[in-house]
């Protein structure tokens, strides 16, 4: 009981903490911002620590930070192979083909109406289609390795990227475009010029959407076909032995790579679209 109690003033502590960081003089500081969050996320998992110790949950239904952590360090190597297959090799192959792929039916849809017209309701109809139904489609036309997985999440970040893209390439108004054409500007110089530089919030709006589901798309695609690698394969497996701490290692490194993966895309936004008004 003494750990509950424990528990539950480390929470209030944390809490009380971070309400001072965020309403303080100095809550507009880079190291402010990045902290609050840190001292969040650190007094979760001391209080999850402690109340799974202190009601003596079983490891089984919710194991304790401490067993999670001991696992990752233990079984580094066999992690670190889950995630080159489904993460370098799945994930980011899948993300780069979806990508390119909406990145140039946009262009093309752009220059003629009959294919924007007939390319977005096709791509409502792709997007619409469950993961689950098309993941086992694809490893018995490409094999269990992680090509299936690549054309899976090809498939799912397909759609956003493209929707995105054609919206923002309709983002210029018209007298910018008579501007161009005054200036004597064709087609693609227009483009890359004008209206592919206004696009880039829309267009990275659609590759940041797209990070999370590269990431479902790959895992949720192993567990109907796998070699003896991955993450997904691994979920799948620990869960049957009753191994939940390796379920929660494989989950944690997801949702770091997952964080990393969309706040790359963040900076390189930042970077790309500074003179945006939501930049600044």
């Amino acid at each position: 009981m003494m750990l509950v109690v424990i528990a539950i003033v480390v929470w209030a502590v944390g809490w009380w903490v971070n309400v001072r960081l965020a309403n303080g003089p100095a809550s507009d500081h880079t190291g402010v911002k990045v902290l609050i969050p840190l001292i969040f996320g650190l007094t979760i998992v001391i209080v999850w620590e402690l109340l799974v110790r202190g009601f003596e949950v079983n490891p089984v239904i919710l194991p304790a930070p401490s067993a999670i952590i001991e696992r990752l360090f233990s079984e580094g190597p066999r992690l670190w192979a889950d995630f080159q297959q489904t993460i370098i090799k799945g994930a980011m192959t899948g993300y780069v083909i979806g990508g390119l792929a909406a990145f140039g039916t946009a262009i093309l849809a752009d220059r003629s109406d009959f294919l924007t017209r007939g390319i977005l309701p096709v791509g409502s109809f792709m997007a619409a289609l469950p993961i689950v139904g098309i993941a086992p489609i694809f490893v018995k036309w490409l094999g269990s390795d992680w090509e299936s997985k690549a054309a899976v999440v090809a498939v799912m970040v397909f759609f956003p990227i493209l929707v995105n893209t054609v919206a923002g390439l309709r983002d210029t108004g018209p007298m910018q475009r008579d501007l161009m054409r005054t200036y004597g500007a064709g087609y693609w110089p227009t483009l890359l010029k004008l209206r592919l530089p206004a696009a880039m919030p829309f267009i990275f709006n659609g590759l940041k959407i797209a990070t999370t589901l590269a990431l479902i798309g790959a895992i949720v695609a192993e567990f109907f076909g796998s070699p003896t690698v991955g993450m997904g394969f691994r979920i799948s497996t620990s869960f049957g032995q009753l191994a939940l701490d390796m379920v929660w290692a494989e989950i944690v490194i997801a949702a770091i790579a997952g964080s990393a993966f969309y706040g790359l895309m963040t900076l390189i936004e930042k970077r790309v679209t500074f003179w945006h008004p939501s930049q600044r």
